[in-house]
């Protein structure tokens, strides 16, 4: 298993001022359903990186300064990818547990379901 964090977590962490980068690994249709938006917010869909790799991110997230907390829709594609990204060496990567969707449920519901 990879470490997590919790919708709530996440939600408390958006609401402060620290220092992450929420990478978001959607393709970009669904952002067109739910997105959370903040300036910490990074868009790298899973189906760039497979093509990619780590060339497709940010130099934010590339510096592996930061924590970087990446999410999906329900978790699965998200926890792949915190997964990829820890035996490329990342070690302050954390799958969000349940994705946008138990984000909206729990959270904040006006990202939107789909």
């Amino acid at each position: 298993m990879f470490p997590e964090i919790a919708v709530t977590e996440l939600g408390e962490k958006l609401n402060s001022d620290e220092k992450f980068i929420l990478l978001d690994v959607r393709e970009l249709s669904e952002l067109e359903r739910s997105k959370i938006t903040d300036s910490r917010l990074e868009v790298t869909p899973m189906s760039r990186l497979a093509q990619e790799g780590v060339k497709e991110l940010s130099e934010s997230v590339q510096s592996q300064e930061i924590p970087v907390y990446v999410i999906c829709h329900h978790g699965n594609r998200s926890m792949q990818v915190t997964g990829w990204l820890a035996q490329q060496g990342y070690k302050n990567v954390f799958n969000v547990s349940g994705g946008i969707d138990a984000y909206a449920r729990k959270v904040d519901p006006s990202v939107g379901f789909y």
